[in-house]
């Protein structure tokens, strides 16, 4: 049997979606499909309308036996989504991703096929944490990927009501920005001052550099002259602390 240039990263059928995805975007066409409920809310419901949990696991054990692997695991996640703490269910799905793990070519699918056994079976294991924001990276970044950086962990909900304006001055290295926060986005002009501006800062991109990766705090900068606020300087700690920090660690086959 030929068995040459065969493709380990993805696989046809997922290749296909997503090159057809990148025109419509997440919707298949079928009007169904336009406001489904939520996951949990339509689990309880697809529970109910098939019987009950018991019922189900019963079929899906069957069908387990048969090596109906991939309808086992979608089948059963509904189970798992309607009560997340039927450990019969979980078990059950578990076997099942693992079977398809087994049998994946792809390495990614192979990875989350397990990865989601593990934590049905024992919950999210909570690993070192990699530190994506590495000095070099860091450094190539431009002061707008930064900015946009922040706004990305704006927490939009807290930060609600909330209005600022500041302007940025990274000297020579960097250029002037304004920030505006307002109806919880944050937003970033290049080459442009706010003359009403709540605080403006100034620090040179090396300094940027060293906050960003930790390597000092604002605080500290400020107390060594290397960051320099003028203003209500309270308004800059208000917007920091509207700031997410992202679990790095998240569940992806339970609620």
């Amino acid at each position: 049997k030929t068995w040459a240039n065969r493709g380990y990263y993805g696989s046809i059928s997922h290749d296909v979606k997503a090159t057809y995805v990148l025109y419509l975007g997440w919707f298949d066409g079928n009007p169904a499909t336009l406001d489904e409920l939520p996951p949990e809310e339509a689990a309880k419901k697809f529970v109910e309308y098939m019987g009950g949990a018991d019922a189900i696991l019963q079929k899906a054990k069957a069908d387990f036996d048969q090596g109906n692997y991939r309808w086992v695991a979608q089948v059963v996640s509904k189970v798992v989504f309607a009560d997340p703490n039927n450990q019969n269910a979980r078990n059950l799905e578990a076997d099942a991703l693992e079977q398809l793990g087994y049998q994946a070519e792809s390495g990614p699918w192979r990875n989350f096929y397990l990865t989601g056994a593990q934590e049905l079976r024992n919950g999210v294991v909570k690993g070192p944490t990699p530190n994506t924001a590495s000095p070099d990276t860091v450094r190539a970044m431009t002061p707008e990927m930064f900015f946009d950086f922040l706004a990305v962990h704006i927490n939009g909900e807290k930060a609600g009501n909330a209005r600022a304006v500041f302007n940025i001055d990274l000297g020579s290295d960097g250029g002037k920005y304004k920030l505006e926060l307002e109806n919880g986005v944050l937003n970033h002009t290049a080459n442009a001052e706010a003359k009403d501006a709540d605080a403006t800062i100034t620090l040179n991109r090396d300094t940027l550099n060293k906050i960003i990766l930790k390597e000092e705090t604002l605080k500290q900068a400020q107390d060594k002259g290397e960051v320099n606020v003028t203003g209500n300087a309270a308004k800059l700690d208000e917007m920091l602390g509207y700031m997410d920090k992202f679990e790095f660690w998240f569940n992806i086959v339970t609620p």
